[in-house]
This record gives C-alpha cells, structure tokens and sequence, in this order.
C-alpha cells in the first residue's frame, strides 16, 4: 500500500517536471521548422524522449491496476527512460557550465540555427534572446538530471508493488471460498433456529 502511494507520488512528479522539458523544447523544435533547419540532437533527443515519457506516466497512472500486475515489465521500461534521459542530458552537458547573463552561444553558436549564427545573419528575431535560449537550454539540462533520478527510483518501487498473478489468484479463492462458508453457516444457523420453533 505505501509502495503504490509512493509509486502514484513519485509519477505525478515526473510529470509535472516533464511538461516544462517538453514545452521548452517545442519552442526550439518549431523555432528550427520555421527556419526550415534541421534539429541539433540536444534538442531533439531530449524532446523525443519527453513526449514519449509524458504519455508512459499518464498511461501507468490511469491504468494502475494493470501496472501493478506487470511491474516487472514497467521496471524495465522505466529503466529505458532512465537511460534516454542520460543520453539527452549528456547531449545537453555544454550547457552546464554556462553563464546565461551574458552567453555569446558558445561551441554551438552555428549549430543554434535561427536562435544562434544564423538566425543572427537573416535577422531572425529568435536571435535576439540568445540569453533566454541559453536559460531554457539550462533549465532543461537541470530537468533532465531530475528525471534520471526520478525514473530510476519508479523502477524500483514498481518491483516494489509487483504482485504475482498466482498469489492474487489464491487471495481471490481464499475470499470466496471465506464468503462462502460464511453463507452456509448464516444457512445453518437459521435452519436450527427454525426446528428449535417447531419442537416448541
């Protein structure tokens, strides 16, 4: 019962942490379509990995019953988050020693497209915030670390709640066959009660 609680918790929470990656990096994502460039993968990685991410957790949490009887299966898909989300933020580990007050793009300036080289030359009005490109490059590398350890910490407590589907049957018999002889005995009881009524 705590495991699930923690489990539900620890979910919730890699939502709420997940939403913000995804909509950050849809701005860089629809900024390079614009553009009609192609997406770095420290963008594209880390955006791919959230969406999918976002819809598993909605999908655990809405479907709890069944998560619980295949946890060791969700384990494992947990641990392939947690390594994506390694990949991604590595990808993104350029940004970790950034000053974003006054960040001139860097080793991937070029790479940066319409925020960054380019954008810059066709004046590209993206190009103009190239400290908040590096603020929400930042948070996202921040986030994704968050997210590896979340990840892995759901794939612990999933084995954690991990329920046999032989002892569920077993506890299901154990219930019946209890309601059962609880019947025949109200059945007993009533029908001895009767016959003390008639030799009355």
């Amino acid at each position: 019962m705590i495991g699930s609680f923690f489990f539900i918790c620890n979910r919730i929470v890699e939502l709420l942490f997940l939403i913000p990656i995804v909509g950050m990096m849809a701005y860089f994502v629809n900024g390079y379509l614009n553009a009609n460039q192609i997406t770095p993968p420290y963008i594209l990685v880390i955006f791919i990995v959230s969406v999918i991410a976002c819809f598993w957790c909605i999908d655990t949490l809405i479907r709890f019953s069944t998560t619980k009887r295949s946890a060791i299966f969700v384990a494992c898909v947990d641990l392939l988050f947690f390594g994506a989300f390694i990949a991604g933020v590595y990808e993104l580990r350029f940004i970790a020693g950034a000053k974003c007050s006054h960040w001139d793009g860097g080793s991937v300036y070029i790479s940066l497209g319409p925020f960054g080289y380019y954008g810059y030359e066709s004046d590209n009005h993206l190009s103009f915030h190239i400290d908040k490109t590096c603020a929400m490059l930042k948070a996202c590398f921040a986030l994704g670390i968050i997210e590896v350890v979340l990840f892995f910490w759901t794939a612990i407590l999933a084995l954690a709640i991990y329920r046999r589907p032989d002892v569920i049957v077993k506890e299901t018999t154990t219930v019946r066959r209890r309601s059962h002889s609880s019947r025949r005995g109200h059945r007993r009881h009533s029908s001895s009660g009767r016959r003390q009524q008639y030799v009355v």
